[in-house]
């Protein structure tokens, strides 16, 4: 329905003094926690997107999709706009949100809170046999990701082939970082949020699966 925007661009809220309501909140305020990476480590959960807007200033937003979605209640039908959000700082760290409302600009703010509470880690690398550079271009192995009706695989590529990937999970790629990419989808592909999902949770799996390796 509509085109791939810029969720900075006049679409951001009027932004209040910050009073954290959580412990982590209260420990990024005081300077005890001082990078994001602390942030996805500790033991408090993120609750508050006001932590990564301190913690993550250069944090890129667009986005993805719009939809009018309605549903009928005993008053009659309401119609909401869903919005699909992702932001990223093109250096390793990835968020996506869904955000519904009456109003667009709502659905749009909710949606980018929503992916900053969302926000991981994507592990880069090299793990093409072909180029074997060791530089963070590409992904470190292969990884899987699934949502709804939606199957993506993501591959290693040697440098300079670029993203050999769709339109929605090539942006996704672009927001955490990577470079080269070979990506083969299956399922019900046109659903934006659904591929977009799927691509998302392929990219966590490089950081899950380096925990678990640790």
């Amino acid at each position: 329905m509509y085109s791939s925007m810029s969720a900075e661009a006049g679409w951001k809220g009027e932004e209040e003094e910050w009073t954290p309501v959580t412990r982590l909140g209260v420990l990024v305020q005081k300077g005890e926690i001082k990078s994001i990476e602390e942030v996805l480590r500790s033991k408090y959960p993120l609750r508050e997107h006001q932590i990564v807007d301190v913690l993550l200033p250069d944090l890129s937003e667009e986005v993805l999709d719009i939809n009018l979605v309605q549903r009928m209640t005993d008053s009659g039908r309401r119609v909401k706009f869903r919005v699909c959000v992702i932001v990223g700082n093109r250096e390793g760290y990835l968020g996506i949100g869904l955000g519904k409302d009456a109003l667009v600009r709502n659905g749009i703010t909710k949606a980018v809170r929503a992916a900053k509470l969302g926000l991981a880690y994507i592990e880069r690398g090299c793990g093409s046999w072909e180029c074997d550079c060791n530089e963070k271009h590409s992904l470190p192995f292969k990884v899987m990701g699934k949502s709804g009706g939606v199957e993506i695989t993501l591959k290693p590529a040697p440098k300079g082939l670029g993203l050999a990937a769709g339109d929605t999970p090539k942006r996704l790629l672009e927001f955490a970082g990577v470079d080269d990419v070979w990506a083969k989808t299956k399922g019900k592909t046109r659903t934006t949020f659904n591929l977009a999902l799927a691509t998302y949770d392929a990219l966590r799996r490089t950081a899950l699966v380096k925990t678990k390796l640790s």
